[in-house]
């Protein structure tokens, strides 16, 4: 009887498993999942259902670009398993969700902004209040509370980035 318990179990586990992996369903419209799967099946060369090492050196040799090796191993141990088509989902929505880059992302949108260390705050304000998710000029006010603008009307690059990028625990020892 005991056996037939640990049977149950494993399959509601797995059950439970899928149920979680359909939710990354939900975080595309059709349209996207469709365009995912077209280049799922085109990166999967040998028509397995899993994207492997293999695969993945046959697509990049197929766009005309050698892969290094370490490249390859870097992109197969992102996953957590096997990429199967809801792994790969999965990736897609750990990065469009803003999962590993943001620091990065962060860093350079400012250094565009950076002349010899610092950030002119009227250029930068004009930039917020007019590009992307825009800022009204009391948010602007609001960020620049927060950060130390010299009496030339600079921010100090470094610092700005290091604040912008800290985070919760080393902002509580500073």
């Amino acid at each position: 009887a005991s056996t037939g318990g640990s049977d149950r179990q494993s399959s509601r586990g797995s059950r439970k498993a899928k149920r979680s992996g359909s939710n990354v369903f939900s975080m595309f419209t059709q349209k996207q999942v469709a365009e995912f799967k077209e280049a799922f099946q085109l990166m999967d060369h040998d028509k397995d259902g899993i994207i492997s090492k293999n695969d993945l050196r046959a697509t990049f040799d197929s766009l005309g670009r050698l892969a290094a090796e370490k490249e390859l191993d870097e992109m197969v141990n992102e996953a957590p398993g096997p990429i199967n088509f809801t792994q790969l989902l999965g990736l897609f929505a750990n990065r469009m969700s803003g999962g590993s880059d943001d620091d990065d992302v962060v860093i350079n949108a400012f250094k565009t902004f950076d002349q010899d260390g610092k950030i002119d705050s009227e250029k930068l304000r004009h930039a917020l209040m007019t590009w992307g998710d825009k800022f009204s000029a009391d948010e602007v006010d609001e960020a620049y509370d927060q950060m130390e603008i010299d009496d030339k009307g600079y921010i100090d690059t470094t610092k700005l980035i290091t604040m912008l990028t800290a985070s919760a625990e080393d902002e509580e020892g500073g």
